[in-house]
This record gives C-alpha cells, structure tokens and sequence, in this order.
C-alpha cells in the first residue's frame, strides 16, 4: 500500500465528436502518464461537450466510447477517470413530447483500479438551466481503490452538496475526484474556488476537481471555467491552473489525510 500517489489533472474542451474526444483524452493522458502520474481524471462531459443532444451521443458502459476509454487506460498502463454519458429513462416534458434521458456518468478503469461507474446525483436545475430534463439522476456514494487508495467519486454541481463529501470520507476516502464542466457566469470562480476547498475539508481528504478549459458565458456549450484545483485534507490549495488546455501533476500523501483527521476529527 503505497503512501503517496502521482495524480493528475486534464483540463481541456471537449467537442461533440466522442471519437475526436477520444484521441484528446489518449493524448492528454500519455503526457499525464510521461509525468509520472499513476491516475489520471478528465473533466465531466469529455465524452461529448452540453452543447448537442446526449440522447443521441450516449452509450452504454459497454459501448465503444467506454471500450476505447479501457484501451487507453490498459495501453498506458494507468488509472483513467472520464466524464460520459449513459442511457437512462424516458419523460414527459412540458409541451407532452417524450424524450429520452442520460446518466452523467464518470467511467473508472485501468489495471490498478477495481472498475466502477458513478451516476451524478445532484443535477444542475440552478442558475435558468434544467439539467434534469435530459439527466437523470444516480442515487449511490460511489468509492473505487486504485493502488491501495480509496478514492471517492463526484461530478461539477454535487460540490454544492456538503454532505455527499462527508459521506465519501466517512466510507473510507483518502481522495475524492470532481471532474466538472463548470459554467462561467457572475461570482462562479468565487463560488467554485471556495466550493472546491471546502469539500476537501467536509470530507477531509484530498481533492482533485478538474473542469473543462474556458469557455465565455454566452457559449452554448461546452462550458468552463478552468481553475482545476488540488486541495489538501484542510482545505488548503496545493495546485491550480489557469483557464486555458493544461495538465496538472501533483502528488498526493495519506499522512496528510491521517493528520487532518487526528487533529480536527469531523467524520
């Protein structure tokens, strides 16, 4: 059981186009891993950017999107974390139409990970959107080991949500990973850079949130804001980036966790 892990960061724009993601995600992830990291995160949505459908773009888990995603991780020899989008349910909307819903889905899985899948629970229904007339939501805390790591699992706007971070610590997280399509807008850098940093220190581990690159507010899609963050089990800020395409490289040590919580035991 290791006492450090190399982690890193992938922070950059998706398009519609899952196959073209894909080769961005295999590229990023071989510098990633040229740097020296053992698990690598890609922002929520990597699949297929907010900006079409994703009834249409969705696939299940055992689709080509996440076949490919296996191939890179098992190629480079690493742990991949990847934001997606799965098949869900049916509605009714509004105007009486039915029309098709997604999971949005973060896919873990390399030859150091026990795979699993987390389903976002809390959907953006904030700020004029409605993610939950194309999102259905997950209902489960998900954790995953990656080289004798607990690393917990959570998606953009669950980071509002303090108690799912305490529950990740509470089962066992020494890492949480918060892959994000954060959009811009009044405030949101303020309100991601406190939000980020106080969920590491709800769940009194180390957290990892990587974002999609910048995009301007009045974009329909994809959206971000950059400023992916590594935060210490006290909240403090270890790593940023900026706003633009970037990997962050950092590594990430259990007694930090150990001492955080023998000193200010919350969980």
């Amino acid at each position: 059981m290791s006492a450090v892990l190399q982690i890193a960061g992938c922070q950059w724009t998706s398009t519609g186009d899952p196959g073209a993601n894909l080769a961005r995600i295999d590229e990023l992830t071989a510098e990633a891993v040229e740097r020296g990291a053992r698990l690598v995160v890609h922002p929520e949505a990597a699949m297929a950017s907010f900006a079409g459908r994703l009834d249409t773009v969705a696939e299940p888990l055992d689709g080509r999107f996440a076949d490919g995603v296996r191939e890179v991780a098992q190629r480079h020899g690493v742990t991949l974390v990847v934001g997606m989008f799965t098949p869900a349910d049916e509605i009714t909307t509004e105007d009486g139409k039915e029309r098709s819903r997604v999971h949005n889905t973060l896919l873990a899985t390399g030859p150091d990970a026990t795979e699993t899948s987390y389903r976002k629970i809390h959907l953006y229904d904030a700020f004029g959107h409605r993610e939950s007339d194309t999102v259905a939501p997950g209902d489960e805390v998900v954790t995953l080991d990656v080289k004798g790591w607990r690393v917990g699992l959570a998606t953009c706007y669950d980071v509002r949500f303090g108690e799912q971070f305490t529950a990740l610590g509470r089962a066992g997280a020494e890492l949480v990973v918060l892959p994000a399509s954060w959009g811009d807008g009044p405030g949101k850098a303020e309100q991601w850079d406190l939000l980020t940093r106080a969920r590491a220190h709800d769940a009194q581990t180390w957290l990892l949130a990587v974002g999609q690159a910048w995009t301007r507010e009045s974009v329909d899609g994809p959206y971000g804001i950059g400023r992916s963050v590594l935060a210490d089990p006290t909240g403090g800020v270890r790593a940023r980036l900026g706003g633009g395409a970037d990997v962050l490289v950092a590594e990430v040590d259990r007694e930090a966790v150990r001492a955080a919580r023998a000193a200010v035991p919350l969980l």
